[in-house]
């Protein structure tokens, strides 16, 4: 009875849902309306439509009912009372490996195809492993932190006491089981920042220097400026982004941080800044650019089937067109470090391919952080420079 009512929820919410906005922002009203709910209710409900969205497009053809038994076939590694109900047969092998699965299901379902799961697949980056890279959408990321210096034992300590499984990661990372509850364990959540794997690895690529004037020129919320300022607290730093709500969140994470020195400019950079940013030069520009986020979609699966190759290009020419505005405050010599979240190459090794035959910059390193191989996300870096007898300034295009 108990697997019955859990299936009726399934297919009330994915009959409700309306497909064009994320999971993590629906799912909290669903509940509200929904309130008989319990936690456990309301726990099992997400795993099934997470892991529904999780197989992608495959097997679009079966109902969805009989697509929601292979993924959680697929991405559950423990026993439970659901599929036991439904599949005894492959609830008795939820422990095998994920390719002798993999072939069960082709057995049973002889047109699954592994390729359908992430239709775009041709369109990734050099050197990602195209199978592995599919078959980590089975499994849910981790939850990553990366702990301020100094705060090392106190954190690991609370993690233990409360049995709370953790692996240290290294540099301060440390990766914890998806859903682990810090604001519970950690009232006053200042020991750390709750960052992504591989989006901590790219500070590996920004080598900073003492009173050097940098520029994090799409900062979000912070969190790159956080890592710089972690490898050099005395540098100069200007932090801009076109939503002016989420630079208002960066202000309290870098009071917590201890990043006090810094200026903030609104800036739509699609469009001529020179009217605001004409004075300035910089030493070292982060660039972690708007992007399809085609990484992350390990944690948001539910956009493998959103989203629209057409979107590909848009955000190829979004990029295009915001790298041409920074580079111009680059001093010759000086690095720019271009950042995405994205798998695809037209917004990786294209975007560089642009930025050194139109822009004149020279490629120092780049690289795809393979984050499936982490239970993280998939990311691109790559640190470029202006030769020192390059312009200080390229001539930039009138604003309209």
């Amino acid at each position: 009875m108990k697997a019955l009512n859990q299936l009726k929820t399934f297919q009330r919410i994915l009959a409700e849902f309306p497909g064009d906005v994320q999971l993590s922002k629906f799912l909290p009203v669903f509940f509200r309306q929904n309130k008989q709910m319990g936690s456990t209710d309301r726990r099992v409900a997400s795993r099934l439509i997470y892991n529904y969205f999780r197989i992608g497009n495959a097997l679009p053809n079966l109902p969805p009912e009989d697509r929601l038994m292979v993924a959680e076939f697929l991405c559950n590694t423990q026993t439970n009372s659901f599929l036991q109900h439904f599949k005894p047969e492959w609830a008795a092998c939820i422990t095998f490996t994920l390719n002798e699965k993999l072939e069960l299901v082709k057995t049973a379902h002889p047109e699954f195809n592994l390729h359908d799961v992430y239709p775009l697949y041709a369109k990734l980056s050099a050197g990602i492993d195209t199978p592995e890279f599919l078959r980590s959408f089975f499994i849910q990321p981790d939850l990553f932190i990366r702990v301020r210096k100094g705060f090392e034992q106190q954190v690991k300590s609370i993690l233990a006491k409360a049995e709370v499984a953790f692996k240290d990661e290294g540099n301060n990372c440390l990766s914890l089981p998806n859903g682990t509850k810090l604001e519970t364990l950690f009232p006053n959540q200042h020991w750390f920042e709750v960052q992504d794997y591989s989006s901590q690895q790219t500070a590996n690529y920004f080598k900073p220097q003492r009173w050097e004037n940098w520029w994090d020129a799409c900062a979000a919320s912070g969190g790159k400026s956080l890592l710089l300022h972690e490898q050099q607290a005395d540098i100069k730093l200007v932090v801009s982004d076109i939503r002016e709500s989420i630079l208002a969140n960066l202000d309290e994470r870098f009071r917590q941080a201890g990043l006090m020195k810094y200026q903030k400019k609104i800036l739509d950079l699609t469009q001529n800044p020179d009217f605001i940013m004409h004075n300035y030069a910089f030493d070292g520009i982060i660039l972690d650019a708007p992007c399809t986020g085609s990484g992350t979609w390990g944690r948001t699966p539910e956009l493998i089937t959103q989203f629209g190759e057409h979107r590909i290009e848009f955000f190829q020419r979004l990029q295009q067109s915001i790298v041409r505005n920074v580079v111009k405050y680059l001093k010759p010599g000086k690095p720019i470090i271009y950042i995405t979240c994205s798998a695809f190459k037209a917004e990786n090794e294209d975007a560089v391919d642009f930025m050194v035959k139109e822009l004149g910059l020279q490629l120092e390193e780049m690289k795809v952080l393979k984050g499936y191989g982490h239970k993280a996300d998939t990311m691109f870096v790559a640190r470029l420079f202006l030769e020192e007898t390059t312009e200080t300034r390229v001539q930039s295009t009138d604003p309209e």
